[in-house]
């Protein structure tokens, strides 16, 4: 793959040379790509010009440009839409960029106040970035939970609501909307204080400002059952995160039980990462059970600081400092399935700090592309692309408009591209060092700019802020 400029004046370039050549019409050119996208079904050898920021034509002739991109032997498809990326900071996008997303959502738990977090990104980022307002950050604010991480350490986990904790609950994820949240979150696993009367209770609020609740639910097939009946009684867009790790075995029921919802009309969809791992926070309330477990089920926690397998009495260590764990268990046959269904939008539940997470931050949508579809064959390109871009936006853009202009290659569209050799792609990160970048993804444009660039991060940042309309302002 290579570059090239026109009509730069050099030695070995005469100028009867450079007036042979044509006019520069173009910013950048992505040139004799294999242009796949999923939603035109577009599949063929194109040309992609770019100006502004956008996408101007995508011809079957070639074009002229600022600068040109030889995309021969390259799938150049958009950008991919992380829905699920706890890392909303450089170290987390320097790794998910090269993984070939453009846009990174923080989803599940959000935050608690919105405004504050778009403003400590203003000035560009290496990706676009959106958050949600979150049921646990509010949860944890109105009942004074301890915890200074992500999620509930105490009370705001366990604790039990009174009505009018419930009732600053509600005015705290209000205002979020009013700020301009792209979705709410909430995480019914980590309160298993907050009855399911609760969780319906703010599945209302988001039922009312038109936004998709995503949430990390508890009670396995019951617990899915009974999400799915409130999220419908409330009239909210669902979105069940992670299937392949809240179903374990009952993986097979749990994407019925989607389909069945979605078959009778309900807005519901789902999302999966390609790992048998998955990693939380050691202080949640996924944990509180911990004393009662049998010896052999703490070898299955890695402690992610330092690599470490998890005994009875080290776990116990590790909880009260606190920090992340890796939690192994689920088979290959389970992650392969959640894969495989149509129904799985790819989301990796990302986070690296200090150089130290999990390999899905770094490898998620390559190791899709590399072992599920071109090794396994298992999932066909087109149908992976279309979980990985239009899919994800789908699921954002009735909320938020910015989001109908992602996920696509065609005129006036963002120019937001990952361009991969679909022979070569592959994740490289492991459980013990989750800092390998993917390999086969040597371009990433984001805004028309190149941030990855022969397969390094450059200084351009023209991520921005995804946002939905905020409520004063046109």
């Amino acid at each position: 793959m290579r570059f090239t400029n026109i009509c730069i004046v050099a030695a070995a370039l005469t100028l009867a040379a450079c007036a042979t050549q044509p006019p520069v019409t173009y910013d950048l050119v992505i040139a004799n790509g294999r242009v796949m996208d999923p939603e035109s079904n577009l599949d063929d050898i194109r040309h992609v010009g770019i100006r502004g920021g956008k996408i101007e034509t995508v011809s079957a002739t070639p074009l002229a440009g600022t600068r040109i991109i030889d995309a021969a032997n390259h799938v150049v498809a958009p950008g991919f839409i992380d829905l699920h990326e706890h890392g909303q900071q450089e170290e987390s996008y320097r790794m998910m960029v090269r993984d070939g997303v453009t846009s990174a959502f923080e989803l599940e738990v959000g935050t608690g106040d919105v405004a504050t977090w778009y403003q400590a990104r203003e000035g560009g980022q290496i990706v676009n970035y959106g958050v949600s307002i979150g049921h646990i950050p509010a949860r944890m604010k109105v009942l004074g939970d301890p915890g200074t991480g992500l999620l509930p350490a105490g009370i705001g986990g366990s604790g039990t609501a009174t009505d009018a904790q419930m009732a600053a609950m509600e005015v705290i994820l209000r205002e979020g909307l009013a700020q301009g949240a792209v979705a709410m979150g909430f995480g019914s696993a980590y309160t298993p204080g907050a009855p399911i009367s609760e969780i319906e209770r703010m599945f209302r609020v988001a039922g009312a400002g038109g936004v998709s609740a995503h949430i990390h639910m508890r009670g396995g097939a019951g617990g899915l059952r009974e999400t799915i009946a409130a999220a419908k009684s409330a009239g909210a867009p669902l979105h069940i995160v992670h299937v392949n790790s809240s179903a374990g075995d009952e993986l097979d029921g749990f994407l019925a039980q989607i389909k069945a919802a979605r078959d009778a009309g309900q807005d519901v969809t789902t999302e999966a990462y390609p790992y048998g791992a998955g990693m939380t926070e050691i202080q949640s309330a996924l944990f509180d059970d911990y004393a009662s477990w049998p010896d052999d089920r703490f070898a299955l926690h890695q402690l992610v600081s330092s690599g470490e397998r998890l005994t009875r009495v080290s776990f116990a260590k590790a909880r009260q400092a606190g920090g992340t764990v890796i939690i192994h268990g689920r088979s290959e046959q389970q992650t392969r399935a959640a894969i495989v269904s149509p129904l799985s939008i790819i989301a990796s539940d990302g986070f690296i700090e200090h150089g130290r997470g999990h390999p899905r931050t770094s490898g998620t949508f390559a190791k899709v592309l590399g072992r599920y579809v071109r090794e396994e064959k298992a999932v066909p390109l087109m149908d992976a692309l279309r979980r990985m871009t239009i899919e994800p936006a789908r699921r954002l853009e009735k909320r938020t408009p910015a989001m109908s202009a992602k996920g696509r290659i065609r005129v006036g569209a963002d120019a937001d591209l990952a361009i991969f050799n679909p022979a070569t792609v592959i994740d490289r990160a492991t459980y013990e060092d989750a800092s390998i970048p993917s390999a086969g993804i040597p371009y990433v444009i984001v805004g028309g700019q190149a941030v990855v660039d022969g397969g390094e991060v450059t200084t351009a940042r023209p991520g921005r802020a995804v946002r939905a309309p905020i409520a004063g302002h046109p």
